[in-house]
């Protein structure tokens, strides 16, 4: 079998790339950030770096893969679309690795604008969880400097935003840790992704449940793809018609 490309360090990213090792499927796994890179097996052969639509396709070309999955970010959009675009271009095989749903408590919104009318209605503590990527954005709440809390990795790099409201720790996290983050700040809403079981969402949900604050969740751009139980057993046939 040629080589397998995984693009995404998520956990369903990484347990495909453990899956494809053990049973001796040639993969790359290219993740974007150090970080992502520590979280792989040391025998895996893994780029590390954001690349571009172009830089994707420079990579295809490069290398005889033959298929590509795409174990990137639910929220990822942009990442997404460039992959496709880069697959399209070279014609190689794309499929789309996406998140199982849980079941989604309290309040939704489909846009960050619409979270920020929401948020600009009332004066009350916010714990964000939405990642630094969304720190921008975010600062449009109104006092934000006194309302906002954020959640970060503790490598991510975050500048004009008050470190004594950042919480720097890494996942995961269980529901007594949500429970003290959300005291360490006061929050009174919580604002999560629709991250799915992998990423911790029902333990958020049973920590803004025992401390009795809102949730507001952010809900994932809607998509077609495969589960990871799906793409393993796609493989699986595959290997057996070689």
């Amino acid at each position: 079998m040629s080589e397998i490309l995984i693009f995404g360090g998520t956990t369903e990213g990484r347990e495909l790339a453990v899956f494809c090792t053990e049973n001796q499927i040639p993969v790359t796994v290219s993740v974007t950030t150090s970080y992502g890179e520590s979280l792989l097996s040391d025998n895996l052969r893994i780029l590390t770096g954001k690349l571009n639509a172009e830089q994707m396709y420079q990579l295809l070309c490069s290398h005889q893969y033959y298929l590509v999955i795409d174990a990137t970010h639910p929220y990822a959009v942009e990442a997404t679309k460039n992959i496709r675009s880069a697959c399209e271009k070279s014609g190689i095989r794309y499929i789309r690795l996406i998140r199982q749903k849980s079941e989604i408590y309290g309040e939704t919104v489909r846009t960050m604008t619409e979270l920020i009318r929401i948020l600009n209605q009332n004066q009350k503590i916010i714990l964000s969880t939405l990642g630094s990527k969304s720190i921008p954005e975010l600062t449009q709440i109104k006092n934000y400097q006194e309302r906002l809390w954020v959640r970060v990795l503790p490598s991510a790099e975050i500048r004009n935003f008050p470190e004594n409201h950042m919480i720097a720790e890494t996942p995961p996290f269980s529901a007594e840790q949500n429970i003290l983050h959300i005291q360490k700040s006061g929050a009174e809403i919580l604002l999560t992704k629709e991250s799915g079981t992998i990423g911790g969402y029902p333990e958020k949900i049973e920590a803004v449940q025992k401390c009795g604050i809102r949730m507001i969740t952010l809900l994932r751009p809607d998509e077609n793809g495969y589960t990871l139980k799906e793409i393993r057993n796609l493989l699986r046939k595959e290997m057996q018609t070689e």
